[in-house]
């Protein structure tokens, strides 16, 4: 996810900060984007009883970085609860009766085709950011995201190739590495070069030679999740599924969420303070951490449960701690 708003550019990946607790979600709801009078905002004000609120400090033009670094943190955090809730709601659901677990193959699926949407994320960013956004700092990020992804890919391709007992499996895994660790050298030589020598013509390279790295990195990824290399799937029971859908339906409720959080900081950043639908916008973004919030609460009583929470949290139930 690339976000850029009239001096706010930020880069939010590589996903793999994992914090704890929801207080960065909610925080990141009273980070205004635009001036306005200094006073505690009030998070998820509702009912009679004393709403959850956050004192937040003015976000001027020089605060920009700590909005974006917010972001960065949340969309972290996010994946991060993510993966973990889809293998909890596994293990949870494999537990009852009837269900039989997976079978593991040579190839992990989600490992490499998250190599690839990461690659091809940090390639778009050349596509999407100014010359003049693409700051020292950034690049380094990028070109690190990049390699560390490609030597994960490596390291299960070469794995996969030494337990294959297919000849021509074998020998392939081998050339696709070779095919993307070619590409990738180029490609990295162009973005170690748009750093020393920032340009249109070096930046325009890294478009041209990126479009090479993705199309061998989507090859080797196609090649890897074929069905004869991925083992065998679990069998779910209908009650296990049940759970399963409890836990993936609680953790959907905070992406969802989070998604409208980030639309809302968008519209706020993007236009100006004399709009007439800034008001709208800044209600949107705190009904947004509202919703957060009452999604990780449903998630929590999911997870205890193993089941679907029938009812909404109590309306003063909201904790940013």
């Amino acid at each position: 996810m690339f976000l850029m708003t009239r001096g706010l550019s930020v880069c939010t990946f590589p996903f793999r900060r994992h914090l704890g607790g929801t207080a960065v979600l909610v925080a990141l709801a009273n980070q205004q984007v635009r001036d306005q009078p200094a006073h505690p905002v009030a998070v998820c004000s509702r009912g009679s009883g004393s709403p959850s609120s956050v004192t937040h400090s003015q976000l001027n033009m020089g605060r920009f970085t700590e909005v974006g670094d917010r972001l960065l943190e949340m969309t972290n955090l996010v994946v991060s609860l993510t993966e973990c809730s889809a293998h909890a709601a596994y293990l949870a659901s494999v537990e009852t009766p009837g269900s039989q677990p997976c079978l593991p193959g040579l190839v992990d699926r989600y490992k490499v085709t998250r190599c690839r949407h990461e690659v091809e994320q940090s390639c778009s960013v050349f596509r999407v950011t100014h010359l003049q956004d693409l700051t020292p700092q950034l690049l380094l990020e990028l070109s690190q995201n990049i390699s560390a992804n490609l030597k994960t890919l490596t390291d299960i391709s070469s794995l996969a190739s030494e337990r294959s007992r297919d000849r021509f499996a074998k020998e392939q895994f081998k050339l696709s590495v070779k095919s993307m660790s070619t590409s990738g050298m180029a490609f990295l030589a162009c973005v170690k070069e748009v750093k020393t020598q920032p340009s249109e013509l070096t930046r325009n390279r890294c478009i041209l030679f990126s479009a090479a790295l993705v199309q061998a990195v989507g090859a080797l990824v196609g090649f890897a999740t074929e069905p004869q290399f991925l083992g065998r799937a679990a069998s779910i029971s209908t009650e296990g599924k049940g759970v399963q859908t409890a836990v993936l339906g609680g953790a959907m409720s905070v992406v969802s969420a989070c998604v409208l959080l980030t639309q809302g900081l968008r519209d706020v950043a993007q236009h100006p303070e004399s709009s007439s639908k800034m008001a709208d916008y800044r209600e949107r973004l705190r009904n947004s951490a509202c919703a957060v919030s009452d999604g990780c609460t449903l998630l929590t009583q999911a997870l205890r449960e193993r089941s679907s929470p029938r009812t909404l949290p109590p309306v003063n139930s909201h904790s940013v701690n």
